[in-house]
C-alpha cells in the first residue's frame, strides 16, 4: 500500500543500510517529490518507484521475508516501463505482470573505514563540465545512467591527463541529511586504463563524502573482477546481491 508516513520505513531499512543505501537517500527531503513509496502494515517490505530520471526505476530489495515483498509487489501500480533493482528471486512476481530483461547479477559494496590511499590532484566537476562529461561516457562507458542533472544532485570528481577528463567517479545517492551515500558512474577512457585513475577518483570521492556521510557504498556487476578488485583496494566490502532488470508492463497489467 502507498504510504505517506516515513519513520517506519526508515527504521526496517537501517536493519540493512548498504542493501538500502538507494532508498535511504530517496528519503531525503529534496528526492521525496521523485519517490513513490510502499510498505507492508506492519513493515515487513518496503518497494520504491523512483521518477527522478527519465526512466523510472522500482527497488525492491529483501532483506528478511520474501514472501512479504512478492505480496507487497502484487498490490503496486507499475510504469509501462521501468528498470528494477531486486533481490534474486523478487522478479518473479513482476514477471506474472511485465515482459522482463535481466540485465545483470550485482554486487551491494560498502566502505568499511577511511578510504585507503593517496588520491592526488583531482578536479571537482559541476553544470559547466556537462558536454565533456557527456563526451567522456559515451567513450568510456556508454551503458552508464548519466544524466545533466546528476551533476546538480551531488559531487563529480575526476582525473585529468593531456588529453582531458581521463577517469570520474561521481554518485547515484546523495544525502547529508540522511547521512548515506552511494557511489556510482565510475569510469575510466580506454586509452588511459590500467594507471590507477579509477582507484583514484574512487578514493577522492570517499573522502570527499566521509565528513557528512556515514554509510557509502555502490553498486558493482558481479563479473567485473578489475572493478571489484579496485574497490577492496580502497577498502570497500561485499554485503549483498540483486539484480538490475528492465521490464514492460503487458497491456491490462
Amino acid at each position: 500500500m502507498p504510504v505517506s508516513d516515513l519513520s517506519a520505513i526508515e527504521a526496517f531499512l537501517r536493519r540493512a543500510p548498504y542493501l538500502h543505501a538507494y532508498e535511504l537517500g530517496d528519503l531525503d527531503p529534496a528526492e521525496l517529490p521523485h519517490c513513490s513509496w510502499f510498505a507492508g502494515d506492519p513493515v515487513d517490505a518496503v518497494a520504491l518507484i523512483y521518477r527522478g530520471l527519465a526512466t523510472p526505476t522500482l527497488v525492491a530489495l529483501d532483506h528478511e521475508s520474501p514472501g512479504a515483498m512478492n505480496r507487497l509487489l502484487a498490490t503496486i501500480a507499475l510504469p509501462p516501463r521501468f528498470y528494477a533493482h531486486v533481490t534474486a528471486g523478487v522478479e518473479a512476481a513482476l514477471l506474472e505482470r511485465c515482459d522482463g530483461e535481466l540485465l545483470g547479477h550485482h554486487l551491494k559494496m560498502g566502505l568499511a573505514g577511511a578510504p585507503i590511499g593517496d588520491p592526488g590532484e583531482v578536479t571537482r566537476l559541476g553544470p559547466r563540465d556537462v558536454d565533456d562529461v557527456i563526451q567522456f561516457y559515451a567513450a568510456a562507458y556508454p551503458a552508464s545512467y548519466f544524466e545533466p542533472a546528476n551533476l546538480v544532485r551531488g559531487p563529480y570528481v575526476a582525473v585529468r591527463d593531456e588529453h582531458g577528463l581521463a577517469a570520474i567517479a561521481g554518485v547515484h545517492v546523495y544525502s547529508p541529511a540522511m547521512r548515506v551515500a552511494s557511489l556510482g558512474n565510475i569510469a575510466t577512457r580506454p586509452d588511459a586504463r590500467g594507471r590507477g585513475h579509477a582507484r583514484r577518483v574512487t578514493t577522492a570521492m570517499c573522502r570527499l563524502l566521509r565528513p557528512e556521510i556515514d554509510v557509502i557504498g555502490l553498486n558493482v556487476r558481479a563479473d567485473n573482477a578489475a572493478a571489484i578488485a579496485c574497490y577492496r583496494a580502497v577498502g570497500f566490502e561485499t554485503h549483498h546481491h540483486y539484480d538490475e532488470w528492465r521490464f514492460t508492463a503487458r497491456a491490462g497489467s
